[in-house]
């Protein structure tokens, strides 16, 4: 590899969270055992159940992890984008992989085997701490779901997760007042996130956007008024705390 290609990969390397704390002469080593793989809209990357054990780093695109019920109903966990780190379970505890992995639109992604990245987190200081932030980030979204689960009905729980989403990976409209997130998801991707049904999402995003919250487009939410939109999801711990029949 000639010297100003393998810059180019440290440098992109250093962009990556769990990467950004190494030196050059670390990520050098890494970059040799690194491969590209491109996958186009809605080609599986990994099925729940597999025993393949590589982990995959986002370049382009998005990927939705989803698991899917014995019934063969699929229920959606989360959705990673450009720098996301995602299948580093397996390569950890050599265990089948937990759920399915799925692109949204064309996918770019590199790949390393989890015998070379084991070897990595023995022998590169430094990269075992990035992991361990990388792995409590998840455990924070995670707790988080939990907690809104707990807390809010379904409507509150998918405000609460397109307001996550808005946050991680929203653009900026209007200052502090309007954003958008292109998650390129269906209204059954976004119901298979709270448990409902997509005629009841449907239903749901026509109310908000008469109500000036936000709309939906092919898969961009825009939020209007996120003041607003923080209020209605706040105001459903209420309507769930009710003895209300409905």
């Amino acid at each position: 590899m000639q010297d100003a290609e393998l810059t180019r990969r440290v440098a992109m390397l250093k962009e990556i969270p769990i990467f950004s704390s190494l030196a050059s002469q670390q990520l050098e080593r890494l970059v040799t055992d690194l491969r590209l793989r491109e996958f186009d809209k809605d080609d599986i990357i990994f099925r729940q159940g597999d025993e393949s054990r590589e982990i995959y780093i986002l370049l382009k695109g998005k990927v939705r992890i989803f698991k899917i019920s014995p019934s063969g109903n699929e229920t959606s966990i989360d959705i990673f984008s450009v720098h996301d780190v995602i299948g580093e379970l397996a390569a950890i505890d050599s265990s089948p992989r937990s759920a399915t992995g799925k692109a949204i639109g064309k996918v770019s992604l590199l790949t390393m085997s989890h015998e070379r990245f084991l070897y990595h987190l023995e022998n590169v200081p430094g990269l075992a701490l990035g992991l361990a932030q990388l792995l409590a980030q998840k455990l924070r979204w995670t707790a988080s779901f939990a907690e809104s689960v707990a807390q809010f009905d379904a409507a509150g729980r998918l405000l609460h997760i397109l307001l996550y989403y808005v946050e991680r990976y929203g653009k900026e409209v209007e200052a502090g007042k309007q954003y958008s997130v292109d998650l390129a998801l269906n209204q059954t991707d976004l119901a298979s996130m709270v448990g409902a049904r997509r005629e009841w999402v449907n239903r749901l995003l026509s109310d908000w956007r008469k109500r000036g919250l936000l709309e939906y487009d092919r898969g961009v939410i825009t939020i209007l008024d996120i003041e607003r939109v923080v209020a209605e999801r706040d105001s459903r711990i209420e309507i769930l705390s009710t003895d209300s029949d409905w």
